[in-house]
């Protein structure tokens, strides 16, 4: 298989001690179609974010309201708080190990996730992967907006009373809950459009103090309750043939909560120190505050039945009982911080480069980052958590299951293809180099995409209420009834035929990996891989 004229000069970068590489030459970044001051790599002197800043990161984003309410969902499934505990463990340090492999790129050449994705995709067929990434991305800012916007709604009504909780309505939520989710979104708007540093300083500061908060909610909760509620006791109702049942769909719902991240991780790993910086950082932050967290939630839960009758597991809603104004002041600013931290990180960040990427001319991070917000309130996210069914197993499962094929495709890719060796020049080069392929498109890994998400998500299915009511948007008996087994998996499912079904095709069809460096062809001539 041969690329159209493919230029064989050496490729004009540099690598430090440590293995990160930077570009000599960065005149080849000038293609505005494929190339702006958000997307080009970043030079190692300013890759400059440390073990800390990673592990702020992860706690940053991982302490926030939904994954408070992981646990409250697999309980609430019948499952014991120590199932519930040990599948969301299990879940995060599954889902670190891609989100390493990936980041590894973003660390080594400096690059963010949609150019990383060109070299698997093609210059142009990488708009495919970080698409969908954005479009996911969409619902879950608008999601966590909408939740951060509850939560001062919610707590402002214990401050304002009934005049603010009990407004007019427009539609089926009062005015002033409207109110607050503008609120919320304009403050998100105005924290990213001052760039990357302003999200990395935020996040460094906002981690210990949601930390601390959660602590000290646990400490008053346990204080006025004299101990533990019945929760700490309760056996759970899921067990043998049952349990296994529910915990393959549980495991992949808990996945699918960072499969997001398993894709994008680069665009923050591009601004690493050093691989072993990022890595410990991460691993640091990931499994073991969601698991804590996930702790936290469970004792907290556990004292609010023993202090007010009734099981609580929304963390706004238990705040909004308490009796004074300094706490509950503390608990909105909590709330806000936490909801802000995941969502601007997890949420905002990679949609803005994403669009960028797409039309990089006219669009830069900022900009991206606007049509993001935009879109998030067009796609309505005060529906999508209407229904806590559709919310953590159908949408997380499905979300899982088409983007673990992408993960599995860039790892694989990056480490089992290319052996971590790119050309970072050829990432910008429009009409020929290593990842031009046909036209921009590397149909190899667009078709191992496809069959993997087939695979991976065709069998989706919803599930059915006591009252035999259908419990989510897709068929009973699965969308492909012989593929609704696999289902269950779908996130490792396509992971797995992801990298598989690419790596297999790409090393038949001897696509182009690297140049040939024993023959010094004539800097116009194809090279044959």
């Amino acid at each position: 298989m041969t690329i159209e004229s493919a230029p064989v000069a050496r490729d004009g970068q540099v690598a430090s001690a440590d293995g990160r590489v930077e570009l000599q030459d960065t005149r080849v970044l000038s293609d505005p179609s494929l190339a702006n001051e958000d997307l080009v790599p970043v030079p190692v002197a300013q890759r400059n974010w440390h073990t800390y800043n990673y592990t702020a990161l992860w706690v940053g984003m991982s302490h926030n309201i939904p994954s408070w309410l992981l646990a409250s969902g697999l309980v609430a499934a019948g499952m014991s708080w120590q199932q519930a505990v040990f599948i969301i463990l299990l879940a995060n340090v599954i889902v670190l190990i891609p989100i390493l492999l990936n980041g590894h790129g973003g660390t080594k050449y400096g690059i963010p996730f949609p150019v990383l994705a060109r070299s698997s995709f093609g210059i142009f067929g990488a708009n495919l992967p970080a698409l969908i990434r954005a479009l996911a991305a969409t619902c879950w800012f608008g999601v966590q907006t909408w939740i951060g916007g509850e939560g001062i709604f919610l707590l402002a009504g214990k401050m304002f009373g009934d005049s603010w909780a009990n407004a007019g309505h427009i539609g089926d939520f009062a005015w002033t809950q409207w109110l607050s989710f503008i609120l919320f979104w304009l403050l998100e708007i105005a924290i990213i459009v001052r760039g990357i540093d302003t999200l990395k300083h935020f996040e460094n500061w906002a981690a210990p103090v949601v930390l601390v908060a959660a602590v000290a909610l646990l400490i008053y909760m346990w204080s006025k309750a004299g101990g533990v509620g019945d929760i700490l006791s309760q056996p759970g109702t899921l067990h043998g043939h049952d349990f296994w049942k529910a915990f393959g769909p549980s495991l992949m719902g808990m996945i699918g909560f960072w499969a997001t991240l398993s894709l994008n991780i680069s665009d923050f790993t591009r601004f690493g120190g050093s691989q072993k910086q990022q890595a410990l950082g991460q691993t640091y932050g990931l499994p073991t505050t969601m698991t804590f967290f996930a702790l936290l939630s469970v004792f907290v839960t556990s004292a609010s039945e023993k202090v007010y009758g009734e099981v609580i597991w929304d963390p706004i809603k238990l705040a909004a009982r308490i009796d004074n104004w300094v706490g509950t002041l503390l608990a909105l600013a909590t709330v806000m911080v936490a909801t802000l931290a995941v969502n601007i990180a997890a949420n905002l960040v990679s949609p803005s480069y994403d669009f960028a990427n797409a039309v990089p001319k006219h669009v830069n991070f900022r900009r991206g980052a606007l049509i993001t917000c935009v879109l998030s309130v067009l796609i309505m996210p005060w529906k999508l958590v209407s229904d806590p069914n559709i919310y953590i197993f159908t949408w997380l499962n499905f979300v899982g299951a088409i983007l673990g094929p992408v993960a599995g495709i860039l790892l694989a890719d990056y480490w089992f293809v290319r052996r971590t060796k790119l050309v970072v020049r050829d990432l910008y080069t429009r009409g020929r180099g290593l990842y031009w392929y046909r036209g921009g498109w590397n149909w190899i890994a667009v078709g191992s995409f496809a069959v993997a998400a087939i695979l991976a998500g065709g069998g989706s299915y919803s599930g059915v209420d006591a009252k035999g009511n259908k419990t989510g948007p897709f068929p009973v008996d699965g969308m492909i009834p012989f593929l609704k087994p696999l289902a269950d998996y779908g996130w490792i499912i396509g992971l797995v035929a992801g990298a598989v079904i690419h790596t297999v095709l790409m090393k038949l069809l001897k696509a182009p990996v690297t140049y040939d460096d024993s023959a010094q062809e004539p800097e116009d001539e194809g090279v044959t891989v």
